[in-house]
């Protein structure tokens, strides 16, 4: 088989992609390469199974841990399950492609990209895209594409095309565009607060580039491309117009019309139920040239049609509502105990209870893939248990579909996380879908908001999410309808989910049924997402209105010190000795950095200050004026000797013990008990003089000074 290629220059750099070579068993195979990161994509395609109702197409994506010349982890030393990078990839791989073959078709077809080199720079995820497309197209598959993927970053307000790792890391926009010749069909976008006009700029500037490729993907496949095996399409219009009489008979028009999704689902079937006994009786002859399938199949045609009629002629949808009409919305916080922060987001039939709760540095979500290992300090997951919707379901790992929602809603509460440095904790944001009609990923968006509020976290602004519908009508009009729901979601021509603030968007996911959305449909979507996210704002907003000053009392307290790096060795002490007296004592945990960052976490708010002035008084040494946490180390005639951080002891004389006469030392304490004590005097010889006293004293101060009226409160 000869080899063929083609090759571009696509943001700066060769975009090559070759045929011919590999995996030539194949029915179509590609290796996409770009940079040094190479991938390669291939398609087999089976005749369908009997009785099948649906398109079994399947995509699978894997990164060869070898391709950046590394050891897969774990005992095996054997990549094993696909990483969540993995599955995200397979969906993003899947999305723009399921809606270009042609109806009707029920062939199962397998996609597998597998990066083969990976230079640590370039993204393999959009070469994945590339590859599934390319393949598809030199394959006999009847693909309607080609499509293409594209990165864009924005650094400094420049837009950047397939931005690199660290021009990522700089970035405060990434959007991945799928499209096709003919428009734009599937967009995966987040951004810190990004406004519209920025946005849709940003889309259509994708596109453009994304046309490139496409144009090199039909070049390859008019080079080497297979004769199509286009399905014949078997349309019986007496079977067809049967039906509808049936649908007619039974009044389907109006018995979808429910507010209520259980009444209007239950109507539905017991219309389908009696038209499949009509169209295939128990006595019927085995020969009839139609199955129940066909049956279903026709049934659903009619369904959607009545859809897209009400809405284009009537501007009515199934439970009444018209095509900006949000559903009833209700918040709450703290309606769960123990937890460190929970909110319950409601809109209408979709229920979202999203839990936060706060961790130390140890609790860091560790990532190894092909790039560089790092620590994520905020993660989001995402549940859809079957009573959500009501369902019998066998309950197994988690599914792509709530990694793919988790990603989103983490992506869209990213952007307004606060920075480590002066919110040290770990977060960990769990969204349980309690009901689910429709966009339950936005619902967790706005219950994940509501959360870290009640958790004390300060976020920069709270968020919201919406999903915003189309539906067509035969003469190329169309309506852009705002909170679908389940059944608008699947007869609709699209599901464009906009999450952000009041300044702007932080995430974006568009998925599509129609063959593309042009840029006028994009800018149009945009604004009445914003008009939905202000309404819904200002409904979250009525539980709570700014993240509580204060973290629950159950969640831990963390401290963060920074010494320099020559007292490290000091504060862990020979074999870790420093260190763990230091958590024995006080009850905190600590993790150094190489950069002399000291992390402290402690239950108690009292211990993790005790473990902060014990790291101070070692890296700083102890000063003058300072109160510490102290523990008895001997006592003598005089006075007793405290230890006021690890090898450190100073003398609190007996006159000194307490507030009040003292005839011996042994009145007062004992070796092992701890007091506080304050500095007063550090001599030349570098001897510490302690006071207990001074602390008794200054806390019956304050204690006279909070219980005694303020002057202004005094009577004229």
């Amino acid at each position: 088989m000869a080899i063929h290629s083609v090759e571009r220059d696509i943001g700066g750099r060769t975009l090559k992609i070759e045929t011919g070579k590999l995996a030539k068993q194949a029915h179509g195979a590609v290796v996409v390469t770009y940079g040094e990161t190479m991938v390669l994509s291939a398609v087999v395609v089976a005749n369908p199974r009997e009785g099948i109702d649906f398109f079994p197409l399947s995509v699978d994506y894997r990164e060869k841990m070898y391709a950046a010349g590394k050891f897969p982890g774990g005992f095996f030393k054997r990549e094993a399950r696909p990483s969540e990078k993995e599955i995200l990839t397979m969906r993003l791989t899947d999305r723009p492609i399921r809606p270009l073959f042609p109806e009707g078709y029920k062939n199962e077809v397998l996609i597998q990209s597998m990066v083969l080199s990976s230079d640590q720079q370039n993204d393999p995820d959009v070469l994945s895209m590339i590859g599934a497309s390319a393949a598809l197209t030199v394959s006999s598959c009847p693909f309607e594409g080609p499509t293409a993927g594209i990165r864009v970053g924005r650094v400094d307000g420049r837009l950047i095309v397939n931005p690199t790792i660290d021009e990522r890391e700089q970035s405060d926009l990434e959007i991945v565009v799928a499209g096709h010749a003919d428009g734009v069909n599937m967009i995966e976008a987040a951004s810190l607060e990004v406004p519209e006009d920025v946005m849709a700029d940003a889309l259509a500037f994708a596109f453009v580039e994304c046309k490139k490729v496409v144009e090199m993907i039909r070049e390859l496949g008019e080079k080497v491309g297979k004769p199509k095996d286009i399905p014949a399409v078997r349309r019986d219009e007496k079977f067809a117009r049967r039906i509808r009489e049936l649908t007619d008979k039974y009044d389907l028009r109006n018995a979808r019309v429910r507010e209520m999704k259980a009444e209007r689902n239950s109507a539905v079937k017991e219309i389908k139920a009696k038209i499949i006994a009509e169209m295939i009786p128990e006595d019927a002859a085995d020969d009839l040239p139609y199955n129940q399938v066909d049956v279903v199949d026709e049934f659903d045609k009619i369904f959607e049609r009545h859809f897209q009629e009400s809405v284009m002629e009537t501007g009515k949808r199934a439970d009444g509502r018209g095509p900006l009409d949000l559903r009833e919305i209700t918040s709450e916080v703290g309606m769960i105990p123990r937890v460190h922060g929970s909110g319950l987001f409601t809109r209408g039939e979709t229920q979202a209870l999203v839990v936060t709760t706060l961790g130390t540095k140890r609790d860091e979500q560790f990532i190894d893939n092909l790039v560089e290992e790092y620590n994520k300090k905020f993660i989001l997951h995402y549940n859809f248990p079957p009573f959500s919707t009501g369902e019998v379901k066998r309950i197994g790992a988690v599914s792509r579909r709530e990694i793919g929602h988790g990603n989103l809603a983490e992506r869209a509460l990213q952007a307004v996380m606060p920075m480590p440095e002066q919110f040290p904790y770990t977060i960990r944001v769990v969204s349980e879908i309690l009901e689910s009609n429709g966009s339950s990923s936005m619902a967790s968006v706005c219950g994940g908001t509501l959360a870290l509020m009640d958790a004390g976290v300060p976020i920069k602004h709270p968020v919201a999410g919406i999903s915003i519908g189309m539906v067509h009508d035969d003469k190329g009009g169309y309506k852009l309808i705002t909170d679908i729901q389940g059944e608008e979601d699947h007869y609709g021509d699209m599901d464009f989910k906009v999450a952000g603030t009041q300044v702007g968007i932080t995430a974006i996911q568009l998925d599509l049924k129609a063959r593309h959305i042009s840029h006028q449909q994009i800018v149009e979507t945009l604004k009445q997402a914003k008009d939905a996210r202000m309404q819904i704002l200002k409904k979250m907003l009525s539980a709570i209105r700014e993240p509580r000053r204060e973290i629950s009392q159950w969640a831990p307290r963390l401290l963060t010190i920074k010494v320099e790096q020559d007292k490290i060795g000091k504060i862990i002490g020979p074999g870790g000795k420093g260190i763990k007296a230091i958590e024995a004592e006080t009850g905190a945990k600590l993790d150094i950095d190489d950069d002399g960052t000291v992390n402290i976490s402690c239950m108690d708010a009292a211990g993790a200050q005790a473990a902060y002035d014990a790291v101070e008084a070692i890296s700083v040494g102890v000063k003058v004026g300072r109160i510490y946490h102290g523990r008895v180390s001997a006592i003598k005639d005089f006075g007793a000797f405290i230890e006021v951080a690890p090898g450190t002891d100073g003398l609190c004389h007996i006159s000194e013990l307490s507030d009040g006469f003292v005839q011996k030392v042994s009145d007062v304490c004992k070796v092992g008990d701890e007091m506080q004590v304050k500095v007063i005097l550090i001599d030349d010889t570098g001897r510490i003089k302690l006071s207990r006293k001074a602390v008794l004293l200054e806390e019956k101060a304050a204690a006279k000074k909070q219980e005694s009226p303020s002057q202004e409160a005094q009577p004229a």
